[in-house]
């Protein structure tokens, strides 16, 4: 049962019961949550722009496109029908996330609520509402949010078939539809879902009842069947992994990302990161293995507690599956992936709060810790994800009308074409293509081969000596070493006067410089 961990003999009361303080708490986190949800004025980076112009496509060139990009298509089809509704705004286009972030508070509440009463729901929801990880990415136009909130559906289904025995054929058929949707939503839920197949496999194995059993082989018959409604996407997902991969940076050992993970759900970026990342791997030790002997001891049991044991095992399965095969394969690792465990971890960060039984302690201790997880959800809310307007800017003050701007590598494309708009002629090294898209496929390699100076050459050209030139640019992307610098200094040849106009960097996750190249006979 869900609180049979509660009466052990010698173990002091933990109740279940929320008291009005933690309420309180919770109410104001809530508040706070959705008011961060959708409180961004950032220009859209690099991969929300490529989102929304994927999504603004006709559905079957929507298809064709992500075969080039690296992802499955459910939230760009839900986001292209949303802007059809909504518009393109930037906070139209992010408020899909809000909703779908919205959507999953209720749920972390009942989660939490099932394995250790209103409290645990309540404490579940203050981590949900306030954690920078799931604010950030309930802020911006990409299908993280989404993939939490299926989570947490899907959790709440297997938990009602497994553990409260209700196998109904509409549970079932919800395990199923949820199964299909993450596939769908992004590729790391096969680690969740393999985490999750290998405990219920783990089940029917080891010694239980007959009825026990039965109930595991249904809910992984419901998982096998989700998994052949993926199908039809298969071929394309084989060939986005044959051809595209993460070429914008190196592979990370698990245990690196582990840390990045813990902080980012916890903190980000901002000075003191650091006390954010050590409370909440304290609150996953005592979630796990933390049990209360007074109302100021907590010992720790290392046969692990049972509250939370199994959302622990399938959490970490699934984060040494993805980080181990990512590791393998030599891909690139993103935080942002660990959306698949986040709602399981978030679970027994907040078991580990419930660990404080003293009344004023754990009132400290919540209160410490949601004040700092609201910090560093307000850090990421004011953060500037895009250098694109700054460019954007510049380039507005001092263009004319049949100027040219290039874009030195193409990611920096999508994000500033967005600002800047299409009255000027806009192209992208090294393919000279328009800057709404990038084309991952066989990125590396055509990099490789590029010629900086051909290009240089061409845009001279292009631009002859009555036509400004713009250049945005960062030497420091993957794939690209020395490239822009190459272009920068051939187009200097050809145009001796040069202004730099943006110095990129500063606190912007996405920076750029930008230099003017002005006419001929401006520069005379």
């Amino acid at each position: 049962m869900p609180n049979a961990d509660l009466e052990e003999p010698g173990i002091a009361s933990e109740s279940t019961e929320a008291p009005r303080e933690i309420v309180a708490i919770g109410v104001v986190a809530v508040v706070l949550g959705v008011i961060l949800r959708f409180s961004s004025r950032s220009p859209l980076w690099l991969d929300e722009a490529l989102t929304v112009n994927i999504s603004a496509l006709p559905f079957g060139d929507m298809l064709e496109a992500l075969r080039h990009d690296g992802h499955p298509p459910m939230f760009y089809a839900i986001l292209h029908w949303w802007m059809q509704l909504f518009g393109e705004g930037d906070f139209a286009v992010r408020a899909l996330s809000g909703v779908f972030g919205l959507a999953a508070l209720p749920l972390a509440w009942i989660a939490g609520r099932r394995r250790g009463g209103a409290l645990l729901g309540w404490l579940t929801v203050i981590v949900v509402a306030l954690s920078p990880f799931a604010v950030r990415y309930s802020d911006e136009a990409r299908m993280y949010s989404l993939v939490m909130l299926l989570v947490l559906a899907g959790y709440l289904l297997v938990d009602d078939i497994v553990r409260a025995g209700k196998d109904s054929w509409g549970r079932l058929l919800g395990v199923t539809a949820v199964t299909a949707a993450l596939l769908y939503t992004h590729y790391w839920s096969l680690w969740l879902l393999s985490a999750l197949g290998l405990v219920l496999l783990w089940s029917v194995w080891k010694p239980s009842s007959a009825q026990a059993r039965r109930i595991s082989l249904k809910v992984i018959a419901a998982l096998v069947v989700g998994g052949a409604f993926f199908l039809p996407w298969l071929p394309s997902m084989l060939y986005q992994a044959a051809n595209t991969g993460t070429p914008w940076a190196a592979a990370t050992r698990p245990t690196t990302a582990l840390a990045f993970t813990v902080q980012d759900y916890g903190s980000g970026l901002y000075s003191d990161a650091g006390f954010v990342l050590i409370a909440l791997s304290l609150a996953i030790v005592l979630g796990i293995f933390g049990r209360a002997t007074s109302t100021l001891m907590i010992e720790l049991d290392f046969r692990t507690r049972p509250q939370v044991r199994t959302e622990a095992l399938v959490a970490g399965a699934a984060f040494m599956i993805g980080t181990g095969v990512t590791f393998a394969s030599n891909s690139a690792f993103a935080t942002r992936y660990t959306a698949i465990v986040f709602p399981l971890v978030a679970l027994v960060i907040a078991a580990g709060l419930s660990r404080f039984t003293g009344r004023l302690i754990r009132f400290a201790v919540v209160a410490g810790v949601s004040g700092a997880l609201c910090v560093g959800g307000l850090w990421f809310s004011v953060e500037m994800r895009s250098q694109a307007a700054d460019a954007a800017r510049v380039i507005l003050e001092n263009s004319g009308e049949s100027d040219l701007v290039v874009y030195c590598p193409d990611q920096l494309g999508p994000a500033a074409n967005r600002v800047l708009g299409d009255d000027l002629e806009q192209v992208v090294y090294p393919t000279f293509d328009s800057p709404q898209f990038v084309d991952w496929v066989d990125y590396a390699n055509r990099n490789a081969q590029s010629d900086p100076v051909a290009f240089a050459n061409r845009v001279l050209a292009e631009a002859g000596p009555s036509r400004a030139i713009f250049v945005v640019w960062n030497p420091a992307y993957k794939t690209f070493e020395s490239q822009c610098e190459k272009l920068i200094a051939t187009l200097g040849s050809g145009r001796p006067a040069v202004d730099l106009l943006v110095a990129g960097g500063g606190e912007f996750y996405e920076h750029e410089s930008v230099t003017w190249y002005p006419t001929t006979a401006a520069a005379k």
